[in-house]
């Protein structure tokens, strides 16, 4: 049963690739606008994966799918894909301002069992002038990335410190998968490369 990664994401089928285990990347085509934001980011980002992985399930009910969903939140607000330079800019500004969580919630369902899990990464950037903000953007192109940054490659530029796990930033926990195809009898640790 070769695994569905439901996400149209270069950067989870990266970390995907790390592994031997064979999939195919499909996206769901959920309306990710159709979930409301309650309050609870943890909630939220697991509200979407299930949503996704539920699209894709009713068209491939035999197969193992994994979704995720990304979010960076501060004092009460979600900060997703900016639409436009002036909204990516801000975003920085906000953010710069003290410690940030960025979350991810990833499910994996297969038929009518499914399993989701989220992660939790704090986050908090040097200060940044407006200039500075400027650059980053002009030179990284970051209007696909929620919070409007990343932090692989030259984009931890901006970064001072983290407290937890890396590859949530990026937007795929490795153990949160780990655990969650364990749940189906798959185990991560046999597709080591």
């Amino acid at each position: 049963m070769r695994l569905i990664l439901g996400s149209q994401s270069p950067r989870r089928a990266e970390i995907m690739r790390y592994f031997s285990l064979p999939f195919e990347q499909i996206a769901s085509g959920f309306d990710e606008e159709s979930v409301h934001f309650n309050g609870d980011p943890q909630a939220y980002v697991i509200d979407l994966s299930k949503s996704k992985a539920q699209v894709l399930a009713s068209k491939f009910p035999d197969r193992p799918i994994l979704t995720a969903d990304t979010v960076v939140y501060r004092k009460g607000k979600i900060y997703n894909k900016p639409q436009n330079e002036a909204e990516a800019t801000a975003m920085l500004s906000e953010l710069a301002e003290g410690w940030h969580s960025v979350y991810t919630g990833v499910t994996l369902q297969l038929g009518a069992k499914h399993f989701s899990k989220a992660a939790e990464t704090q986050v908090l950037f040097n200060p940044l002038t407006k200039e500075e903000i400027q650059k980053y953007h002009r030179s990284l192109h970051l209007y696909d990335k929620a919070g409007s940054y990343q932090m692989q490659g030259a984009g931890g530029i901006i970064v001072k410190e983290v407290k937890g796990c890396y590859y949530n930033v990026v937007g795929l926990p490795i153990n949160i998968v780990r655990e969650l195809l364990n749940e189906i009898g798959i185990d991560l640790w046999n597709y080591l490369k």
